[in-house]
């Protein structure tokens, strides 16, 4: 590998995964990281950052492999007095995972800046590749369903998906600068590369992308921007996105997110990485003005992690 620069855009379970690969290819100096903030809130006090957190678990090897969140080896003594309290337990922070909140939330309150707490908890975790969130202005995400608006979190967790959505908005979006160093790396010479992960279009994907000139700046710097497909033969092989889609009235197909990002991101994409499981759909995704890509997509082993971030950066030619 060269000196050449790739960005990946992230959030979620499944775009960390594809993240941890990347940095198993790519050294510290090679792959930056921006992570969505849209699904950032307060609770109990803290403020929490499920997707920064996440990655940092992921990346750092301490992620919880049985829950698929926070963190391994984890005790609930703090939940279950909060509990007998008659405290809200309905996110439920680990004990190892409140130390994560506290920490952030107190540096927050001293003036320092969400992206350097993030890079500073990344190098305490043993993280060595750059941590981007995407704004250090507060965007949240809003989900409207049939059982009225919802804040993201409220919808994900403490009603578990249920209500039907109807669509989403992010307040603060308008008003939220990308994070500098962002903007900054595709300004540079350096960057030559950018893989969307497989991660929700609609809540972890768009909101980066809706940033204020965000797209724009992508678009015109020329850079070859891939994204990976977060349904598989017609299912979400993590999180809420294959039911959303289903109750948007769009099908549940790689197609579909291709669409999406076709219709509200015109030209930013080259290639379009699906399963092979839905080889079939090529040709039409090719007629949307990118190059349809096919591999296997479900990453369950490190190797698999590795096999797929091996692909895209072959696309990159990287």
């Amino acid at each position: 590998m060269d000196s050449a620069k790739i960005l990946a855009l992230t959030g979620g379970v499944g775009g960390a995964k594809l993240a941890l690969g990347l940095t198993d290819l790519l050294g510290e100096d090679q792959l930056e990281i921006v992570v969505n903030t849209a699904d950032d809130f307060r609770h109990l006090g803290l403020n929490i950052c499920p997707d920064i957190d996440t990655l940092l678990y992921t990346l750092s090897g301490k992620s919880n492999q049985q829950l698929g969140w926070g963190l391994a080896g984890e005790s609930w003594a703090a939940m279950d007095a909060l509990e007998q309290l008659g405290g809200e337990t309905w996110f439920r922070l680990g004990d190892k995972d409140l130390a994560t909140h506290l920490w952030r939330t107190q540096a927050l309150g001293d003036g320092t800046c969400l992206a350097q707490v993030t890079d500073n908890l990344a190098k305490r975790m043993g993280v060595q590749h750059s941590i981007h969130p995407m704004s250090d202005d507060p965007v949240s995400t809003l989900v409207h369903s049939d059982e009225g608006d919802l804040p993201f979190q409220h919808y994900f967790v403490r009603r578990q998906c249920a209500p039907a959505v109807t669509g989403f908005s992010f307040r603060g979006l308008d008003r939220a600068v990308v994070n500098p160093a962002v903007s900054e790396l595709i300004a540079s010479q350096s960057l030559k590369g950018v893989v969307i992960c497989p991660s929700n279009p609609f809540v972890s994907v768009d909101p980066i992308l809706r940033l204020p000139g965000f797209y724009e700046s992508l678009k015109a710097s020329h850079i070859p921007v891939i994204a990976v497909s977060p349904i598989v033969a017609g299912m979400a092989i993590k999180g809420p996105a294959a039911k959303m889609m289903a109750e948007l009235n769009m099908p549940v197909t790689a197609l579909a997110v291709a669409e999406h990002y076709a219709e509200h991101y015109p030209g930013l994409l080259n290639h379009f990485v699906i399963d092979q499981s839905d080889g079939t759909l090529a040709p039409v995704i090719n007629e949307l003005g990118m190059i349809a890509a096919t591999t296997a997509t479900i990453m369950k082993t490190r190797e698999d992690k590795r096999a797929l971030a091996e692909f895209v950066l072959r696309l990159l030619e990287i």
